[in-house]
């Protein structure tokens, strides 16, 4: 009897180790089908990466940093081309005099 019963259980042992396999190559499949749907979607919706997002946000920044240098610089050409004998920009087509 004790070596039916051994049979029995190791059969059962067996069988519940097949499904636990089975269980985890279902898993890794779902996972899997989920992830390439869910990247199919993204791609389809046109989103950024985040690198991508981070690049561009810099390439900002360092842009409107040179626009507010170029600012000043133009305000200061302006101050020294106007001069302290004008009292206004210059006329259109009249040419600063360089001293």
């Amino acid at each position: 009897m004790t070596q039916t019963s051994n049979r029995f259980f190791d059969e059962v042992a067996r069988l519940m180790n097949d499904a636990a396999g089975v269980a985890q190559g279902v898993r890794r499949e779902f996972d899997t089908l989920v992830r390439s749907q869910a990247e199919r979607i993204l791609r389809d919706l046109d989103v950024v990466k985040r690198e991508e997002f981070e690049a561009v946000k810099e390439m900002a920044r360092l842009a409107r940093e040179e626009n507010e240098a170029l600012k000043a610089r133009v305000a200061a050409l302006e101050a020294a081309v106007k001069g302290p004998n004008t009292t206004g920009p210059l006329a259109p087509g009249s040419t600063p005099t360089v001293m």
